[in-house]
């Protein structure tokens, strides 16, 4: 049987806490009826944090994953955990310094490719080094400048916010598709699109992930290393903090 997840996170990822019924408890896991957990999807790590009964008592969440489609949102407890039942409430409370860090690093991701404008091969989030992978036999671009142009987008403060839009927009818009790999799941009717600067004017690209409103947002950020990862394959690494003198 499929269950879905009404996604909070989704339209507002400052979301800290909220409130739930248990719909189902199987081998992986509980499902909600709604969340403000972020499942692991698109390079970014799920969340963690703890659900409070009504007693007070906490169960410690350990993951967020998927099920059998992407609405189907399964929190995974950590082990020796109590059993909850369906029906019952929870109060959800997730990491929020750990969260605030991905979403940070996502943001800085999508910034990254405005910086290297080439087809993405892969990317991997998480709260301290990410990496983004490029299609492109030779970046042309060292630490120091892409750092710099990087930056330039953060300071500049702009605005991010998502959008929706159909599947034939999209169709019509291809080169909003940065990812050489994968494509947005289609069948769902609309499109989330997460758009960077005043009417998307810096960059829009489909994605699900969660991101901070403005680019300041990000704070310092540097490339720490582009290795080659294959003839036409270029891995940039984020990482917080600035540029480390050489």
């Amino acid at each position: 049987m499929e269950f879905s997840t009404q996604a909070l996170f989704r339209d507002d990822s400052y979301l800290r806490e909220a409130e739930a019924s248990v719909l189902a408890v199987n081998d992986r896991g509980v499902i909600l009826d709604r969340t403000i957990f972020y499942a692991t999807s698109g390079g970014q790590p799920g969340d963690v944090g703890y659900f409070e009964r009504s007693d007070g008592s906490r169960i410690e969440i350990a993951a967020t994953v998927t099920g059998q489609t992407k609405d189907e949102i399964i929190h995974v407890p950590a082990p020796g955990q109590a059993l909850v039942g369906p029906g019952e409430t929870l109060r959800l409370v997730i990491d929020w310094p750990r969260r605030h860090l991905l979403m940070r690093m996502h943001t800085a991701c999508h910034l990254l490719t405005v910086v290297c404008p080439y087809p993405i091969t892969g990317a991997a989030v998480s709260t301290d080094d990410s990496r983004v992978d490029f299609d492109l036999p030779d970046s042309g671009l060292g630490k120091e400048e892409a750092t710099e142009r990087l930056m330039e987008l953060v300071r500049a403060n702009h605005p991010v916010f998502v959008q929706q839009i159909t599947e034939d927009e999209l169709g019509a818009n291809p080169g909003l598709v940065k990812s050489k790999n994968v494509r947005p799941p289609q069948g769902a009717g609309g499109i989330r699109l997460v758009s960077i600067g005043e009417g998307g004017a810096v960059d829009s690209q489909p994605c699900g992930g969660t991101h901070v409103a403005t680019t300041a947002e990000v704070g310092e950020i540097h490339i720490g290393k582009i290795e080659k990862k294959g003839r036409e394959n270029r891995r940039f690494r984020l990482r917080f903090g600035p540029l480390p003198v050489s």
